[in-house]
């Protein structure tokens, strides 16, 4: 979804169904802590508003986005969980690495989703500057924490 026409954290309550019988697995990096920890807070509470019991949401840190995909698999293997939520922040830098990673993370996100029981919500803010970042974990556009946690409702139902 383009930002510019639509507010991450904007949707129809009633249209996400109840989480109170859910599990969460929720991994984010520790890369760029306080874009990460302000998308991992929105995505708690925003399962938690709609159900979800603190027990029921597990977080493990990854130390950089690239582990996200890591991260994510090991938790489809745990097999407990109705939806996974990766949560990263990628900011462009001088070099190609900013490429590379977000290619990676990518497609191994998508792998897992084509191979997996579980779906797997990608949660990686990709931006050209930290005021970008900022703009999307809590910010004029919303927060990509929120957007991730009700998607990974919908997919749980799906």
């Amino acid at each position: 979804m383009a930002t510019a026409l639509h507010n991450l954290s904007d949707y129809d309550l009633n249209s996400v169904p109840d989480a109170s019988n859910m599990c969460f697995g929720i991994v984010v990096s520790e890369w760029n802590p306080e874009i990460t920890g302000a998308l991992l807070d929105g995505a708690v509470k925003t399962l938690e508003k709609h159900g979800a019991i603190p027990e029921n949401i597990h977080v493990k840190t990854v130390p950089g986005s690239f582990e996200l995909v890591y991260g994510a698999h090991q938790m489809t293997l745990n097999g407990s969980y109705d939806a996974i939520i990766v949560l990263g922040s990628v900011i462009r830098g001088e070099t190609p690495h900013f490429d590379y990673i977000c290619e990676g993370v990518t497609y191994g996100i998508a792998r897992l989703n084509a191979l997996s029981e579980c779906p797997v919500i990608f949660g990686l803010l990709t931006t050209n500057d930290l005021q970008q970042a900022l703009d999307r974990c809590g910010g004029k556009h919303g927060n990509k924490g929120d957007e991730c946690a009700v998607v990974a409702i919908k997919m749980a139902k799906f």
